[in-house]
């Protein structure tokens, strides 16, 4: 675990304890995210999750943006409860007051889409294709029936594949 991501966290839960005048139980931190999600704040677990890869690749903006993003997540669930929403007015007043930062949902880092197969399934209609994702190919196997919603037809694997 980098030692700036922890020391992040750290100073973000010292300015919230001092702009509330509160202790915060301290959140198990994780480098175990995948994917297009920069972070993740799972709240009954007081656990937050970062994306390694994303953190490497925007280092600077992370630490600063996105950890206080997921940190003020866990810090308006102790204040606030379960019963508010995710990025909420309990959220924004954290991100804007205590951290000073603007309360942006979704981060704008290019991330890297691995390359994959797609299973081609096609219906009734003319010249429609559908490109399903192996999980998706697999439950169609299990027996799992997908459908067009124009032509209300089965979709069916045509025996095509295709590379990303």
């Amino acid at each position: 675990m980098p030692e700036r991501l922890n020391a992040r966290v750290e100073a973000c839960y010292a300015l919230a304890e001092q702009f509330f005048n509160r202790r915060f139980r301290r959140p198990e931190v994780s480098f175990k995210l995948r994917g297009q999600k920069a972070g993740v704040a799972h709240l009954q677990q007081n656990l937050l999750r970062f994306n390694e890869q994303l953190y490497r690749e925007n280092t600077e903006h992370f630490l600063r943006q996105t950890v206080a993003h997921e940190v003020a997540h866990l810090v308006a669930h102790q204040m606030f409860g379960s019963r508010i929403q995710p990025h909420g007015e309990e959220w924004q007043l954290i991100m804007r007051g205590v951290y000073e930062l603007p309360p942006d949902r979704c981060h704008t880092y290019a991330v890297q889409r691995r390359a994959g197969t797609r299973y081609v399934y096609r219906c009734s209609c003319v010249d429609q294709d559908f490109d399903f994702t192996p999980q998706r190919h697999a439950l169609v196997a299990k027996g799992r029936r997908y459908y067009c919603r124009r032509c209300k037809t089965t979709l069916s694997f045509t025996g095509e594949q295709r590379r990303e």
